[in-house]
């Protein structure tokens, strides 16, 4: 909580999402003064009365938390704005709020996808819709973060990342609780990467749980599909040891073991024999991996990449392949070197990093 005399911070979370409405929640129970803002009155009076608390959002808005349908309003004098919207609406939303913008306002994305059509990174969007003077002020939150869990106040621990360590500090301090712990990072294209790359492994780890081809298996499709995450993110930049820590490897374990995990469970409900398109009707949020087949599929032929995991999984997605003969192709494949691929660069990023 604030000491007395300490100036109180706005905070404003763009996105009505479960993940949204966590984090008000823990941002306001910490002190801070937190504005939610809903795109519609009538949205803004659902959720004052807490008609859309679910089994997804079993909280309740404390005090300092205020909901608004007026984004002026929201983004007036505050010091940092959290985009938690899923990652298809996210050019549509900063597009929104790029004018109440200032020199000093962090802009946080919370969302964990890429963009269908550009396969931009959610930074990457933001940046092409903001003023260049506040485009360092842009950070990214990634971790094994399950909003059910963070709502109980669970300890969990998450990575905030930006170009300038002094920004991600600064974002640090303002999002860290006694049971939130934040890290920083300046590999923001890491950090964002594994947090939207793992949805396409949990997808398959949740069809490996429904297959019921156990531990070892599942094991297995990890770790390969984690190696090739991090190949797609030494070719556009990132440093492949980010892919070990909270952002990489902390959220794979979490969304491929958890039963909260959406991804998880379309990867479950496909080796049941139910279609995409059923699975995802009947559920109330998104599962970002679908879309980031598309994209980090389309990214790995663009740098002439082999994912032959995310291949695979596009093609149970989309194709009509079957996941059990998916998994077993996976896992039965030609063995070389556990980190050689086409085009995988680790050596070289390694001999570079001698010569630093």
């Amino acid at each position: 909580m604030m000491t007395m005399g300490q100036d109180m911070s706005k905070i404003v979370i763009i996105g009505t999402t479960s993940w949204g409405k966590t984090l008000g929640v823990v941002l306001a129970n910490k002190g801070l003064e937190v504005k939610l803002w809903a795109r519609t009155e009538e949205e803004a009076i659902e959720l004052r009365n807490g008609k859309s608390n679910t089994n997804q959002f079993p909280g309740i808005f404390p005090p300092q938390l205020s909901i608004t349908s007026s984004l002026s309003e929201a983004l007036d004098d505050a010091q940092a704005v959290i985009l938690a919207v899923p990652s298809q609406a996210m050019r549509q939303n900063i597009r929104l709020a790029k004018d109440y913008l200032n020199w000093s306002m962090l802009v946080v994305s919370a969302a964990k996808g890429l963009e269908l059509g550009s396969n931009k990174r959610m930074s990457q969007v933001i940046a092409e819709e903001i003023a260049p003077d506040f485009q360092s002020n842009i950070c990214v939150l990634s971790g094994p973060n399950l909003s059910r869990e963070i709502i109980r106040d669970l300890p969990a621990a998450t990575v905030v990342a930006a170009t300038s360590e002094a920004v991600a500090e600064r974002a640090q301090r303002l999002l860290s609780t006694d049971s939130f712990c934040v890290y920083t990072n300046t590999d923001v294209i890491g950090v964002e990467l594994g947090g939207a790359l793992k949805n396409i492994i949990a997808l398959g780890a949740g069809m490996v749980d429904g297959l019921g081809f156990g531990d070892n298996t599942k094991a297995a499709f990890i770790t390969r599909g984690l190696i090739e995450i991090a190949a797609l993110g030494v070719a556009l930049g990132a440093n492949p040891l980010t892919f070990t820590g909270l952002a990489g490897l902390g959220d794979v374990i979490a969304t491929c073991a958890s039963p909260l995990s959406r991804n998880h469970y379309v990867g479950m409900e496909l080796a049941k024999g139910h279609s995409l398109e059923e699975i995802t009707a009947s559920m109330a949020g998104i599962a970002e991996g679908v879309n980031t087949t598309i994209a980090a599929r389309n990214l790995a032929r663009q740098h002439g990449l082999g994912m032959p995991v995310t291949e695979k999984i596009y093609q149970v997605l989309f194709e009509g392949a079957a996941p059990h003969q998916v998994v077993a192709e996976i896992t039965s494949a030609g063995a070389s070197h556990e980190l050689a691929g086409q085009n995988w660069e680790f050596s070289n990023f390694s001999q570079n990093r001698k010569h630093d």
